[in-house]
């Protein structure tokens, strides 16, 4: 019995390790889990659905977690929140359902070079500090695009919402917390999405992996989200997101064994 329990938790500490990390990251930043997160799983050969499916069931308790630690802290900004959610949930679940009816090896270049698109302009955000702060304008168009993106690609609410909600001279602080809550109600919609389209043997050991490591990871992030350097973490994800999509991107066309 303990032999056993010892390899199955061999064959799940990876994916804990991963959803720590990525949960850390994402509390700190407002972005990140559910891109480093579906990166990893599309690498060792999970289809987008699949993945996508197993990431944001995970999402929605590390999620819930992150979103009761930031309302606890203060960074959320309640206006801001209520311009976001309806666009991010309905973009969500449209993207959801797109991708559960199409056939996951058509879709899965593309999204590989979404993510390492937006590791390019993680980069990139890491030398461009926001402006001084301002009430952003456009945000309504910004949730929908996020939410459609962060369930067709298994990840993109964060990098796209915080990021041009930093761009629009949104409070860094508020924005963080801000996209982290609203995300909770969106990655509970588009999860249940998948649930319906794509039943429950599309979750597997690596979503409890994730859950897990995210979960452990969530209360921490919104104590970061104030004293880590934006620039650096920008980039360090930025370089991470590249180099780990391009690798799929050379498996898949099969550069790589």
């Amino acid at each position: 019995m303990i032999d056993t329990f010892i390899a199955h938790f061999g064959e799940i500490l990876p994916f804990i390790l991963v959803g720590f990390g990525a949960q850390i990251i994402d509390g700190a930043l407002g972005m990140a889990y559910g891109v480093i997160s579906s990166t990893l799983l599309l690498t060792l050969g999970v289809s987008p659905s699949r993945a996508s499916a197993s990431v944001h069931v995970a999402e929605t308790f590390t999620t819930g977690v992150s979103a009761i630690s930031h309302i606890l802290h203060r960074n959320v900004d309640w206006k801001l929140f209520a311009r976001l959610i309806i666009p991010g949930v309905i973009g969500g679940v449209s993207g959801a359902y797109f991708l559960s009816n199409i056939d996951g090896a058509v879709i899965k270049p593309f999204v590989l070079a979404y993510l390492a698109a937006i590791g390019f302009y993680l980069i990139w955000r890491g030398f461009h500090l926001p402006p001084k702060p301002r009430d952003p304008k456009w945000v309504g168009p910004l949730g929908l695009i996020g939410g459609f993106m962060d369930a067709s690609g298994g990840g993109g609410w964060g990098p796209i919402v915080t990021s041009n909600l930093l761009l629009q001279g949104s409070s860094p602080r508020h924005t963080i917390g801000t996209v982290n809550t609203v995300e909770f109600i969106l990655t509970l919609s588009i999860s249940l999405t998948f649930l319906l389209h794509l039943g429950w043997e599309a979750f597997t050991t690596y979503t409890l992996g994730l859950l897990i490591g995210g979960v452990i990871a969530a209360p921490f992030g919104a104590m970061l989200a104030r004293r880590v350097a934006p620039r650096i973490i920008f980039t360090a994800v930025g370089v991470i997101l590249t180099i780990t999509s391009l690798f799929g991107v050379a498996k898949y066309l099969g550069y790589i064994g």
